[in-house]
């Protein structure tokens, strides 16, 4: 086939302060760019229906140049932070960008821009991409996700389970410490307040004073810094934690941790493993098989761009 008359996706994966797009043909990421676009900011500064019109635009400028490059792009995947409805698309809730409850960006965006659009949890669309960067293996996959926040997708039988209501899953929202540190959810002690990188920074700072990023702190860890050292061990006894619990309830055998914490998987890997082999119930004990992400981090791009199909 002739690039002219090639068949492309477009795949977007929405973070805490950028987006990610990529362009795939199949399974191959043919490019990938990156847009400054802090739609938490956003949702802080406006009032919320400016804050939807202002995340549409940003969103569709981000979206254009790629239109405009690749004629063949046929469909558009984003996957987007938040608690989306499986059958309407409706975004219901995200709890990092307050104030957006009920919008459809599929519907909006699709009409902005004149293509259909997909849009589901981003921790969905990276677990069907891990999903199909695995060859899709038998029984499925559950994918847990570490970046700004913590999110977690399940495949099964080739297809993303996401529960009746579109909510399942939310695995970073698992109270690990009663009555812990606020979440943006409203409970206090979610795992994802200790084990993200906003989590990860915020026990740093707790411990020391100091504000610092999760990259830094992993830095500091390698260079002997006992505190982020603890940090580090302390976040992954969390993620284990969580996660046994889920296994106990969805006996799946693979899992993916992915995100931009498990560059630091090294500093995180030892308590991990020792406090899940601790909580895992006896008969699933070396049964579980835990992958660090070799996808380069492209997974959330990728499934929603296949999902989109």
């Amino acid at each position: 086939m002739s690039e002219a008359n090639a068949v492309y996706r477009l795949g977007l994966d929405v973070g805490g302060t950028n987006l990610r797009l990529g362009v795939f043909s199949g399974l191959t990421l043919v490019e990938e760019t990156r847009f400054r676009a802090n739609y938490s900011a956003i949702c802080k500064e406006f009032a919320p229906a400016l804050a939807w019109q202002t995340i549409l635009q940003v969103t569709a400028d981000a979206i254009r140049p790629l239109l405009d490059k690749y004629a063949g792009i046929q469909a558009i995947g984003i996957g987007f932070p938040g608690f989306i409805d499986p059958h309407t698309g409706v975004l219901a809730q995200s709890p990092n960008l307050p104030g957006l409850r009920d919008v459809n960006l599929g519907h909006d965006l699709g009409k902005l821009l004149g293509l259909p659009v997909r849009v589901e949890n981003d921790a969905n669309a990276a677990a069907y991409g891990e999903f199909c960067q695995l060859s899709q293996p038998v029984g499925g996959l559950l994918y847990v996700g570490l970046g700004t926040g913590v999110g977690a997708g399940l495949v099964v039988n080739g297809s993303v389970w996401a529960g009746q209501h579109g909510y399942a899953l939310e695995a970073g929202h698992i109270i690990v410490v009663p009555d812990g540190r606020l979440c943006g959810c409203g409970n206090q002690g979610c795992v994802e307040q200790y084990a993200s990188a906003t989590g990860i920074s915020r026990a740093y700072a707790d411990l020391t004073g100091q504000t610092m990023t999760a990259l830094d702190i992993a830095r500091a860890a390698e260079s002997g810094d006992r505190h982020a050292q603890a940090v580090y061990a302390d976040a992954g006894s969390k993620l284990a934690q969580m996660l046994a619990s889920v296994l106990k309830v969805i006996d799946i055998e693979n899992v993916v941790i992915g995100g931009g914490v498990v560059a630091a998987w090294p500093l995180l890997q030892a308590a991990f493993e020792q406090r899940l082999e601790h909580d895992l119930i006896p008969v699933l004990r070396g049964k579980i098989k835990v992958h660090v992400s070799s996808t380069g981090d492209i997974a959330g791009m990728l499934g929603a761009a296949l999902l989109a199909a």
